[in-house]
Order: C-alpha cells, then sequence, then structure tokens
C-alpha cells in the first residue's frame, strides 16, 4: 500500500510541475508510476476496481494541483473542471487497463496513446471545454525543446510524452539494451530536431510594424460596476505614452466600458448616434496617430427583426431580440470599424451549454459583465490596415490551437490576443495562459503582441521567445517592432488533423479488442 501512495503522489508531482512555472520534461516519466501500479494488479474485478481508485486519485489530485487558483473566481469552477477532466482521463487509462489484462501489450499501448489524445481532443471541440491540461501544454515553458510543434500543434507533445512513457517503463520492466536504445532515441531525437530548427531559426528579414501594448491596470472585480469615466480617462492617459510613430496600438479584452450597438458601435436601443468615445478615439490618431490602427476589447449588442434571432439571443423588452458579445473593434483615422467576435467562449461564464441551460442556470459565474450566454463567433477575423493585416484574438481563443490558427489562414501576419485575466488573482493561471502563447507562436509562426487588462502583458516572437512585458498589478506601455510572416506552417494547414486520427485509431483498437475477446472465447469453448 505504501509503495502505490509513493507512486500516486511521485505521478501527480511529475504531472503538474509543468502548469506551475517549472519544466514539463518531468511528464517524459509522469505516468511511469501509474503503469507500473496498473500491470502489479490482478486481472479480476476487484483488480480493476482498485486500479480505478488509484488513477481516478492521480487525475483529481493533478487537476488540483493545476486549476486550483479558479477557486479565486467560482468554488464549482475546479470542481467542474476537475469532474469533466478526471472523467476523460479515466476513460482513457481505465480502457488501457482493461485491454491490458486480456489483450496483447501493443494493443493496450497503442490504445492509451489514442484514446488519450482522443479524448483530449473532444474537451477541445466538445460543448463543454477546458483544454488546459493537454499534455502538449505543459511544454509552455521549454519552448526550445518542442518546435517540431509547427509540423503537429500541441497533439505532437501528447503524443511524445505517452510513448516516451511506454517506452521508459518498458525499459525498466524488461532491463535491456535494445529498450534502453528506444528510450534513448524516443527521448533524444525530438530534442535534436527541435534545437536544430531552434537554432537555425531567423527571424524574418522582411516588413515589420511598430506595435504598442497598453496594460491599463483596472482590478476585474470592480471593472464592471466601477466609475467608467475614470476608466476611460486612464485610458486616454496611457495613450499619450504611445509614440506617434507606431501603426498599431492595443487595448485588453472588455478594456471600453458599457455596450454598443452594431454595425455603428452607438450607444442603447434602437439605435441612436454613435457613441461619443468612438468619435473621440479617432479624434486622438487623427492628432497623434495618424497612421495606427487601435484595436480595443468592449461589449457589443446585435439586434434580429422578428423571427430572426439566434438560439443565443436573450430579449430586451418590447418584443426585441438581440445577443451581447465579447469583441475585438478596430479603429483607425476613418469611420471604418472592423468587428470580431469571440468564437471561444468561456464555459459557465460567457456560455452555457443551451442543452443543459435550464437545468443548471443556477451554476452559472457571476464574473461582472455578461453572464450565462453570450453570442458566439464562428470564425477568425482578420483587421486590415494600410496594407497590413493582424489577428485580433479574444483572451481563451488562445487556448485553441486551430481556431487561433483561422486568423492566420485568412492572411494575419501577425497576432494579437486582448485578455483580462485578473480574476484569479496574483496565481499561476494567468502566468500560465501567457506562457501557452508562445506554443501558439511556434505551431504558426506568427510573432504575437498580448495586452491584458492586469496579468501579463507582453511580446513574444514566432520562435516563441518572450520579449519585454508588464507583470501583475502593473501599469504601462510597451512598444516593440513586430515581424510579420505571410507563410504557413503545417500545422497551420491541417490543424487538428493527429488528433482526428487518434480518435479513429481508438475506434479501431476497441474493435479489434471485441474480435479478439469474441474469437479467443470462442477458441476456448471448441
Amino acid at each position: 500500500m505504501s509503495r502505490r501512495i509513493v507512486a500516486l503522489l511521485l505521478s501527480v508531482l511529475l504531472l503538474s510541475v509543468g502548469w506551475l512555472g517549472l519544466s514539463g520534461l518531468p511528464l517524459l516519466v509522469a505516468f511511469v508510476p501509474l503503469l507500473w501500479m496498473s500491470a502489479r494488479e490482478e486481472a479480476s474485478r476487484r483488480g480493476w476496481w482498485r486500479m480505478f481508485g488509484w488513477a481516478l486519485a492521480t487525475f483529481v489530485l493533478w487537476n488540483a494541483a493545476t486549476v486550483w487558483w479558479i477557486w479565486h473566481a467560482t468554488p464549482v469552477g475546479p470542481i467542474a473542471a476537475t469532474i469533466v477532466s478526471s472523467t476523460l482521463n479515466m476513460m482513457a487509462f481505465m480502457l488501457y487497463h482493461t485491454i491490458s489484462k486480456r489483450a496483447p501489450k501493443a494493443l493496450a499501448y497503442t490504445t492509451l496513446v489514442a484514446a488519450w489524445i482522443a479524448t483530449e481532443y473532444w474537451y477541445t471541440v466538445g460543448d463543454v471545454s477546458w483544454p488546459w491540461l493537454v499534455l502538449g501544454n505543459g511544454f509552455s515553458h521549454d519552448v526550445w525543446a518542442v518546435q517540431w510543434y509547427e509540423w503537429t500543434g500541441v497533439w505532437g507533445g501528447s503524443l511524445w510524452v505517452l510513448v516516451c512513457n511506454i517506452l521508459i517503463f518498458e525499459a525498466l520492466e524488461q532491463r535491456t539494451m535494445r529498450r534502453w536504445v528506444a528510450v534513448a532515441g524516443a527521448v533524444a531525437l525530438p530534442l535534436a530536431v527541435s534545437l536544430g530548427l531552434w537554432w537555425s531559426y531567423e527571424e524574418p528579414q522582411g516588413e515589420s510594424v511598430e506595435v504598442s501594448i497598453l496594460q491599463p491596470n483596472v482590478d476585474c472585480y470592480d471593472k464592471f460596476h466601477g466609475d467608467e469615466r475614470a476608466q476611460i480617462a486612464n485610458i486616454f492617459a496611457l495613450l499619450k505614452e504611445v509614440p506617434s510613430t507606431v501603426d498599431f496600438i492595443l487595448l485588453p479584452e472588455t478594456a471600453l466600458p458599457g455596450y454598443y450597438t452594431e454595425p455603428h458601435l452607438s450607444l442603447g436601443y434602437p439605435p441612436r448616434d454613435e457613441a461619443a468615445i468612438w468619435r473621440q478615439l479617432r479624434d486622438t490618431l487623427r492628432a497623434n496617430y495618424p497612421q495606427a490602427m487601435l484595436v480595443t476589447g468592449t461589449n457589443t449588442r446585435r439586434f434580429y427583426p422578428e423571427g430572426g434571432a439566434t438560439l443565443t439571443a436573450r430579449s430586451f423588452g418590447g418584443g426585441l431580440k438581440g445577443d451581447i458579445f465579447n469583441t475585438a473593434v478596430g479603429v483607425d483615422t476613418t469611420a471604418h470599424k472592423p468587428l470580431h467576435h469571440k468564437g471561444r467562449l468561456v464555459i459557465g461564464v460567457e456560455k452555457t451549454p443551451l442543452w443543459i441551460f435550464d437545468v443548471l442556470d443556477f451554476l452559472v459565474i457571476d464574473l461582472g459583465g455578461v453572464v450565462g450566454q453570450i453570442g458566439q463567433g464562428q470564425r477568425g477575423t482578420v483587421f486590415e490596415h494600410r496594407g497590413i493585416r493582424m489577428g485580433p484574438a479574444i483572451c481563451y481563443e488562445g487556448i485553441y490551437g486551430e481556431f487561433f490558427g483561422d486568423f492566420v489562414r485568412r492572411g494575419a501576419q501577425y497576432m494579437a490576443i486582448l485578455s483580462n485575466d485578473g480574476w484569479w488573482g496574483d496565481t499561476p493561471g494567468y502566468r500560465h495562459l501567457f506562457s501557452i502563447s508562445r506554443l501558439r507562436a511556434i505551431e504558426h509562426r506568427r510573432a504575437i503582441a498580448r495586452s491584458a487588462n492586469t496579468g501579463r502583458s507582453g511580446f513574444i516572437s514566432a520562435r516563441g521567445d518572450v520579449g519585454t512585458t508588464l507583470g501583475w498589478a502593473e501599469r504601462g506601455v510597451l512598444t516593440e517592432r513586430v515581424s510579420l510572416r505571410d507563410d504557413c506552417t503545417l500545422y497551420t494547414r491541417y490543424g487538428d488533423l493527429l488528433a482526428r486520427i487518434a480518435c479513429y485509431v481508438t475506434l479501431l483498437c476497441v474493435l479489434y479488442y471485441v474480435a479478439y475477446r469474441v474469437k479467443r472465447r470462442n477458441y476456448l469453448i471448441s
């Protein structure tokens, strides 16, 4: 019993460190203790349930160690995330454990790899989505080791982790030189390829743009109920620190308080004249930054004619229905204002799955501002200014590699992330959210400028290197030149192909296992 408890705690520690500001390389051995426990459980119903308990405790503690900070925003959050995440982890691991006791080892290991990646993918594309603990995300502090993400995305990292764990466990069990040679190859070859890409990488010598990032440092919990005039005054005070030569100015998610009606961003409903704030911003650009586009986050509304409302539309009284969107808005010296609606919504805060909305309405988390189900964008929208195309991703969209790539596929030459990630206080949450952006930069080879309301704002190169940053509770302006690129990586073109293949392989493994068991049973009977 004591050896199993030590093995359990060791797995939890090795699984967690990549999300706590340290290296993710311990992930390469993090499953070995679990595999050891699985191998030593007897092939009986009692043994199955014992392994179920050990595995469940491991995954629950892994979640608790890495997502506890959500508690600062809502006590429901970490509990719900742990339930869903651990359930998917258990599906993959217990399927492996079951097959390993009744079928060839090769089939069991193939099932573990494919099923784990498949369940990670389901958590990414499902109606309830929180892909924080995708194994490949654990290397966000080791970008030198995963430069090949430009081919595979984070799913390549998950594949690497699982294969290395299996080979290391088998080497420890068999203790043969051939097994250790395989381990050395599995660990060293991806590192060597990555280091080759890392050392040979050169910043594009072509065009670049000057970008200024503003971090207003407004308390998230006061933001939606505080003094709107003071918030706007704070923004214009920061604008005075922006160099006159900039091409783009970035403000964070929901930086501008209030709700504005599309398409002209007027106040009130039915729509009235254009809101004064947009004229004030345009006049400021004309006077001081004539060649710049300002990109800011805000909340917008869109109203629908009778019979044309969407499923997410809400009633505004008088028979009027419409959607509220978390929106990025581009402002320049002209009247043109492109819009991007946030397409990946935070579960419980911005999105309650429609099929459970009525049942679980009491669980909706109130973080101020828009609560429950808001309107959802369907794609990445590119803003073009003076021939330069940029992608204005909003906060949570930076976790989704394939969706992030939609901006690039539509022509974005560099990426911005507008965020409002101070909900969790000074915890690992906002820090890891920033570091995950480094993986997006590698996957799509696009430089990223990240503007947070508070938390961590800064610049990230297309190699994943971090430039100047502003930390927790800092207020200020950062300005750097950002390189532009027009090429697309393999991952940008094909997205989560590796994960989709894993879904099919999982199905084939299950079918093969069923056929194997039927054939063996018939053989024993005959």
